[in-house]
């Protein structure tokens, strides 16, 4: 799969996420995500928005689905989505009707390992139910309750390359990462990479001597997609 770029829009209004697309896909963005906090405020409105600002690009709908499979991916197919994202510690029955949602609607699904006792099992699973991507996941709360208790905060990287090799689907690694972190993803074998926004521009590599924010958006575009087709 060619390298591409998924900017995660995490904010809490539709009039912020526009803006902050908007910038983003002059940028060179090639993916939407209507991040969770997005979802929850707004809901299929916010991607519906998102649609119809934005008609040929892919967006995500991020609902870290766990039940009730088949409703939330169809509502969010008819509001403009062509991806959705579903929890392995989902029962298999609720993975299954993303799926089916997923096929009989023309949308793809995205497995997300959050949680995962053992995470290179989950994403195999995810794509064993028919996922056609894997979202490799540390959770913000998990990273944080571990550093607090004085231990190492756990990384995606940490087993990424275990899990890019147990799936043939394409992989994205997603938590706590800096922007030099996930723009390097593709070594690893995970051409999408996810850039959260609100944007805070902090590695050194992609500062501008205007500071444009844009601008920096920009050069970690370029420098994804000049990965090209990233091999396994």
């Amino acid at each position: 799969m060619r390298a591409t770029v998924q900017i995660s829009l995490d904010v809490l209004s539709i009039d912020e996420a526009l803006a902050t697309a908007e910038m983003a896909i002059r940028a060179g963005v090639d993916w939407l995500e209507a991040g969770t906090p997005l979802i929850i405020a707004e809901g299929m409105h916010g991607v519906r928005a998102l649609r119809a600002a934005f008609p040929h690009v892919p967006i995500v709908a991020d609902l870290k689905t766990m039940d009730g499979g088949y409703l939330e991916a169809e509502v969010m197919a008819k509001a403009g989505a062509t991806h959705v994202v579903v929890m392995a510690r989902a029962h298999e029955e609720t993975i299954h009707m993303v799926v089916k949602a997923g096929r009989d609607l023309g949308i793809k699904v995205m497995g997300d390992n959050l949680g995962c006792e053992d995470m290179v099992a989950g994403a195999r699973r995810l794509e064993d139910l028919g996922c056609d991507y894997v979202i490799h996941h540390i959770g913000y709360d998990e990273r944080r309750g571990i550093a607090a208790r004085g231990l190492p905060m756990p990384s995606p990287l940490d087993q990424l390359r275990e899990v890019v090799a147990a799936c043939s689907v394409p992989v994205q690694a997603v938590g706590g990462l800096t922007l030099e972190q996930a723009v390097r993803t593709p070594e690893y074998g995970a051409p999408l990479v996810v850039l959260g926004a609100p944007l805070t521009i902090d590695a050194d590599a992609f500062k501008t001597a205007s500071g444009d924010l844009e601008s920096s958006l920009r050069l970690i575009c370029e420098k994804v997609h000049a990965y090209g087709d990233v091999a396994k």
